[in-house]
């Protein structure tokens, strides 16, 4: 998810519009969110689910906050 939130924020970066950047950074992560649920109930493993989906959750966010702060200074 790490990959997938920072190819989101690559994209937004060029594709969008500077006005529209954060509430596309913010679907974004919504996006991310749902992916880690989908993906680990896929796997079907119960160890260790909340340290997976918390990890997956939290770099994808640190992924967006650092998106966030790039756009504000450009």
């Amino acid at each position: 998810m790490w990959l997938a939130s920072l190819t989101g924020a690559i994209i937004i970066g060029i594709a969008s519009v500077s006005d529209m950047r954060i509430t596309w950074l913010g679907i974004t992560l919504a996006g991310a969110v749902i992916m880690t649920f989908v993906i680990q109930l896929a796997i079907q493993r119960k160890e260790g689910f909340v340290a997976r989906a918390t990890a997956s959750m939290v770099g994808a966010l640190g992924v967006v906050v650092v998106a966030s702060a790039i756009f504000a200074l450009i």
